[in-house]
């Protein structure tokens, strides 16, 4: 079984320690396999924010998938923002700002969908759409399948329209058919999981909350999402299911920080059945 775990918008610069020592405990006790970060890793995207990010990721004790948001392009300095607008968030996280992690159970491909000129929308071009469905069209049954951008691919509020990512449509469409199985993001703070219809196949926005910033929304505390991909998520959910049957079901828990108990706590499951031919 693979377990990812997946946090967004932690906005180093304006995080809480005991939420930041909640999340590494939560790491410590769930293991995950990979850890997705889908983005507004900082608040301002000054070098200490980042020295602060990295040291934390680093303590996650698991391989980073992560793409660069909005707020990690510098906001103010117009100069490194025009001209090399990702060389501090490169300093910490590497030059390569659409990672790719695969195992035999698991293909992650990220896209960044950060643009210099845009100060808070993000957009997917053609050819990244082309990119990740070749990656997604190679990958192998026993394989979840995951995209991972910044800005929603998906949302649940009519308020929330205008973060909605750009060219999401056209994405959609394409990794659906291609056998995406999830697209995870973050960006507005709030936490949901959403199928998507009228597509080529199944397909599930999961959006996280902000994982360990003080920027919360009313609605939501700080929120994390960890996925179990194989036989035991299945099993595990449902005893009498075979192993074939288990193998092909995805368990995506949301994890709330519960201030009174100082711990993130299971607060939802929703299990999906990704299609196989």
């Amino acid at each position: 079984m693979s377990v990812v775990l997946h946090i967004s918008d932690t906005h180093f610069g304006t995080e809480q320690p005991r939420v930041v020592e909640a999340l590494v405990a939560l790491a410590a006790q769930q293991r995950p396999d990979v850890v997705v970060l889908s983005g507004d890793i900082t608040q301002r995207a000054r070098p200490a924010q980042f020295r602060a990010a990295k040291a934390f990721v680093d303590r996650l004790g698991a391989p980073v998938v992560a793409v660069p948001g909005n707020h990690d392009i510098a906001l103010f300095d117009l100069w490194a923002r025009l001209t090399r607008p990702y060389a501090r968030y490169a300093r910490a996280f590497g030059s390569d700002l659409e990672p790719v992690h695969a195992a035999p159970d698991l293909l992650v491909v990220a896209v960044n969908t950060t643009r210099a000129w845009r100060h808070k929308h993000g957009e997917v071009s053609a050819e990244q759409i082309a990119r990740v469905a070749s990656l997604l069209t190679a990958a192998s049954a026993q394989q979840l399948r995951v995209v991972v951008v910044h800005q929603p691919a998906a949302v649940t509020r009519a308020e929330d329209h205008v973060n909605l990512l750009r060219g999401h449509h056209a994405a959609l469409r394409a990794w659906s058919a291609a056998g995406a199985d999830l697209v995870l993001g973050g960006h507005i703070h709030l936490p949901y999981t959403l199928a998507q219809h009228g597509l080529a196949r199944r397909l599930w926005v999961v959006q996280a909350g902000t994982a360990v910033s003080s920027r919360i929304r009313l609605e939501a505390p700080n929120s994390v999402n960890i996925l179990r991909w194989g036989e035991a998520s299945g099993a595990r959910d449902d005893p009498a299911r075979t192993g074939s049957e288990a193998g092909g079901s995805c368990l995506i828990e949301q994890w709330d920080f519960a201030r009174h108990e100082h711990a993130f706590v299971r607060t939802a499951v929703t299990a999906v059945d990704p299609e196989r031919a």
